[in-house]
């Protein structure tokens, strides 16, 4: 079956929104408000994936800066001298899980922080996700400044910031 990536937009919002419940439950659950003011952010980045033309997963994401903490319902702030693509929200329904789909949404993400000229990627790991992050080179960081604390502090217990330098891809030499 074919797999479409492309920019979410706000007619995914449906689909998101049940996909986002169907993995995290009620806890972690962000409004359609909440998508639709981060759509509209200039920094926003977000991605879709979407399978005979229902949303599977999505990886909400925003151009921002290291060691800056985006709250739970919070919304995409465009930040002066963005360095970091920063990962907010990333789910693939349970029945499409383990079929690569998290890795379709990342690859042209982090490929396209590169172009930007980003040099970080960070995020917020929830619900024993911090093993999955580290396989793909995020480490966990402290945060110095205590409202960015305040801001991790938003999603429960657990809750860690990781980040990992974004490298360009290393092309083979030409022959």
């Amino acid at each position: 079956m074919s797999v479409v990536v492309r920019p979410l937009a706000l007619s995914d919002l449906p689909g998101l929104l049940a996909v986002q419940l169907a993995c995290y439950g009620e806890g972690f659950v962000e409004s359609g408000e909440v998508f639709a003011r981060r759509l509209a952010s200039p920094a926003n980045c977000s991605l879709v994936l979407l399978q005979a033309g229902a949303v599977c997963a999505y990886l909400a994401a925003y151009r921002s800066v290291r060691g800056k903490v985006t709250p739970l319902h919070g919304d995409f702030e465009a930040s002066p001298g963005a360095d970091t693509l920063y990962l907010h929200d990333m789910a693939v329904l349970p029945a499409c899980a383990g079929r690569g789909l998290a890795g379709q949404l990342l690859q042209p993400l982090w490929a396209q922080a590169v172009a930007q000229g980003l040099r970080h990627s960070a995020l917020v790991s929830v619900q024993g996700t911090q093993p999955y992050w580290e396989r793909h080179g995020y480490l966990r960081q402290r945060l110095p400044d205590a409202a960015q604390r305040t801001h991790l502090a938003s999603y429960g217990e657990g809750a860690v910031y990781m980040a990992r330098a974004l490298q360009a891809p290393r092309h083979p030499p030409s022959s």
